[in-house]
Parts: structure tokens; sequence; C-alpha cells
């Protein structure tokens, strides 16, 4: 595991092969969820086998310092699409605080036509570069908190903290809407990732090998607060070669891990009659 922070301007993929070129010819790395040019902050890659646990981190929690500029709106709304000025007054701080806890919990998104979701088996985003708009399907995200920290003549510093698949820039945008308003993302910075914080992270111009080496974590860092079933030596061949084991009689997923600390499989316990692998690290 690495994490490293992604500077505004640049790709994830630019991240991605920063770091594959410090590390040894072949070495496998991927990313556990992108992060738009427009965006910086933490980027949680994956290295070498762990690049199978990339559902697990994907699905932590988020944390993301926002900026929105009130009194425009934008095709892509973000600072990267097409403005069109909104008429009207701008809206209070008082207006847009009482507004924000119905986008607080579980909020009802449509995903942005400049996103990587797929419809009919395209990406949205290349549809949108053809000046394209289809229908997308609404989808359930959960939005823990949304406060504002700062608004001063329409410019306002948001901080969100979101589950997998929140789209920022919806909610800034939806926001502004339900106070009569427009308003697009003009800066983000993702703080958190599950149990990942960007204090920790490599910034991404300083890679080199040796730093790399310095900042790489081990592959159960990935799995957070999951619950950790030490495996005695005895059943280790059967874990690694993913065989099903006897229930424990809890219903849940856990991290099988040596004696020694070394991950070796994610199980997921029926809590009745079998754990069966999920993925497994270390073949038998």
């Amino acid at each position: 595991m690495l994490p490293v922070d992604k500077p505004t301007g640049a790709t994830s993929a630019r991240a991605v092969a920063a770091v594959k070129r410090a590390l040894p010819r072949g070495t496998k790395v991927g990313h556990t969820g992108t992060l738009d040019p427009l965006a910086s902050g933490l980027l949680v890659l994956l290295v070498g086998r762990a690049t199978r646990l990339a559902r697990y981190v994907g699905e932590g929690e988020k944390l993301y310092t926002a900026e929105a500029r009130f009194g425009a709106v934008s095709d892509s709304l973000d600072a990267d699409g097409e403005m069109t000025p909104v008429g009207g007054d701008l809206p209070t701080r008082s207006e847009i605080e009482a507004a924000l806890p119905r986008f607080t919990g579980e909020v009802e998104q449509v995903p942005p036509m400049a996103s990587a979701v797929k419809v009919g088996g395209r990406r949205l985003y290349a549809l949108h570069r053809e000046g394209k708009s289809v229908e997308r399907e609404s989808r359930v995200v959960l939005v823990r908190e949304f406060v504002l920290l700062d608004y001063r003549d329409g410019r306002a510093t948001f901080r969100v903290r979101c589950g997998g698949g929140t789209y920022v820039r919806s909610l800034v945008a939806d926001l502004a809407e339900s106070v009569g308003s427009g308003a697009y993302l003009s800066a983000l910075r993702r703080e958190a990732v599950g149990e990942f914080r960007l204090e920790d992270a490599l910034p991404v111009g300083e890679v080199t090998p040796e730093r790399v080496q310095k900042t790489l974590l081990g592959a159960r860092a990935a799995l957070g607060g999951m619950r950790e079933r030490t495996v005695p030596e005895s059943l280790r061949r059967l874990v690694t070669n993913g065989r099903t084991l006897p229930s424990s009689g809890a219903q849940e997923t856990v991290a099988m891990v040596s004696e020694t600390g070394e991950l070796l499989a994610v199980y997921r316990d029926d809590g009745e009659h079998f754990a069966r692998p999920e993925v497994v690290l270390c073949a038998g």
C-alpha cells in the first residue's frame, strides 16, 4: 500500500506511472478510486499482490475539503466545464446552512455527465466530450457530514465526509439549486480514505525508489478495521489454497493472518456453515 498526494492538474494515471517507474520492472500498481485532474490530495495506491484488495479500500469513508463558486453553473459541475452565469442574488450564509441537512444522510444523486459511470457500455465522460447527454439512473449515496466552513462573496468552503460513489460536485450543484441559485466545484482536496490520512502521503513530485520504500505500508493496512483471524500453521496451506473452512458462527468478512502477522487471504463467513475465500494473497 502506498498513499500519495496527487497535485491539481495531474491525472490519477500519471501518479500510478510515477510510482511504477520507481519500482522494479513488472510490479503491478493500481489505485482505489480516481481523483479528477481538478482535484488534489490523497490517492491510495496498491502495489503487487495488494492490488487484489482494491474493493476493500474503495469502500472506505472519504473526507474532502471542497471549494465552490456561487452565481454560475458548469456543464461538468466543476471549473473544467463551460460556465453559464445565474441571475439573481447570491444566497446568504444562513440560507446555505439551513439547506445542508437535506444533503446529509442517505442522499439520492444523479451521476454527472462528466463522470466515469457507464451507460449503454460507454463512459459518460466520453459522451459528454461528444456533446451528448443521456438519461442517468439516480443512486443513493451516504453523506455523513456536509459542513460550511467559510463563505464570502459567493465563495464557499465545505467539509464533506462521505461514502464511496459520492460525487461532491453533484452535492454542490444540488445544494445551490435548492437555495435558488447555481454553483460549481472550483477546487477539491481529499484528506482521508478510510484509515489513510493525507499527512502520511508521499507527494507525487517527490517519488523516488528510496522514498517509495520508506512510505510503503503492509497489505493489512488496506483492510482498516476488518476483524482478523489468526491462522495456525496447521491450517495455513488450506487458506493459501483457497479452501472452504467451517464457519466460526459469526457472519462477517475476516482477514486471515498467519502466526507471524502475514496477510494470507480475506474470507467471507456465512455465520452458519462455511467461510469461503474472497481474495487469496499467498498461493499455497
